[in-house]
């Protein structure tokens, strides 16, 4: 994993200073005050991070390492088809990778921490949390791994995949014409992060946005429903990194200690985020429901 470490270190400051750029511009040139607390919150959950990367991916997905023992294939990089099977595959489990981890709780625990700044930003772009990695979500991307690519390239491939993603969290590039029906955008990304009903569970690809058209995730931004950023509870809203990162864990324990069945328990595990037993919830479907509109 040395070159991975190695490319981190060299693009890290450039993706902070980015950020410090930006905040500085947008607090002198917008009426509404740039939110500094939740740039030092992200700047906290990074650190944060860095110090977890020391655990070795061994430890924490030691599956990848046992497939690519038994690979089916053996991938060469030195071809095209191979780096293009790589970059299509890569999107592919990255978007249901990316839709579980708005749809199942378990997955969602861990990336509500993302979503949970109230202003679309750089800086929102890296704060990814800290448990992520414990949580299983390698095993979307085991498939790769059987095809024949190490795990240090599927890993690699996954960073640049982000680092792409960095500069799409941002709310003043406008939309980019035909480049909206092929790549992952400012705009597209702009309704994957707002909690209006209107844009919930929407938009999880990476680079492309091919696959949210394919099986219909993809929602347009409209001029006349404004994003509005942050997570759906105002409640969980916090410049904590500790409350953002363990507080859905410790939700989720109280409602697992809670259950009154076995399928109460599934449900809070793997139902959507929101779910509550009686239906009165915070599930994408009940508030479309509240809002009168489809559930899709």
């Amino acid at each position: 994993m040395q070159s991975l470490a190695t490319l981190y270190l060299v693009i890290l400051p450039l993706v902070l200073a980015a950020a410090l750029v930006e905040g500085i511009w947008q607090s002198r040139t917008r009426a509404e005050a740039y939110d500094w607390k939740s740039w030092a919150c992200s700047i906290a959950d990074l650190a944060g991070r860095r110090l977890l990367a020391f655990i070795p991916y061994t430890l924490a997905a030691p599956w990848l390492d046992w497939l690519y023992e038994h690979r089916l294939f053996t991938q060469s990089l030195d071809s095209i088809w191979s780096v293009l099977l790589l970059f299509v595959g890569l999107e592919f489990f990255y978007y249901w990778f990316h839709r579980a981890s708005h749809t199942v709780r378990w997955f969602w625990s861990s990336h509500s921490v993302h979503h949970s700044p109230n202003q679309f930003n750089f800086a929102a772009a890296y704060r990814l949390g800290w448990i992520g990695r414990f949580t299983g979500t390698s095993l979307f991307f085991a498939p790769l791994v059987l095809l024949g690519f190490t795990p240090q390239t599927v890993l690699t491939a996954l960073f640049l995949n982000l680092l792409y993603q960095f500069w799409i969290h941002a709310d003043w590039i406008p939309k980019l014409g035909w480049l909206e029906y092929v790549l992952n955008t400012p705009s597209a990304h702009r309704v994957h992060h707002a909690r209006n009903p209107e844009y919930l569970d929407a938009n999880f690809g990476g680079v492309l946005i091919v696959f949210d058209r394919l099986f219909g995730t993809y929602v347009a931004e409209r001029e006349a429903v404004k994003c509005d950023f942050g997570l759906v509870s105002p409640s969980v809203s916090s410049h904590n990194p500790l409350v953002l990162n363990f507080g859905p864990w410790i939700g989720l324990a109280k409602d697992l200690a809670a259950a009154k069945s076995m399928r109460e328990a599934w449900m809070f595990l793997f139902g959507p985020p929101g779910w509550r037993p009686d239906g009165a919830g915070l599930t994408t479907a009940e508030l479309r429901r509240a809002h009168a509109m489809p559930a899709e």
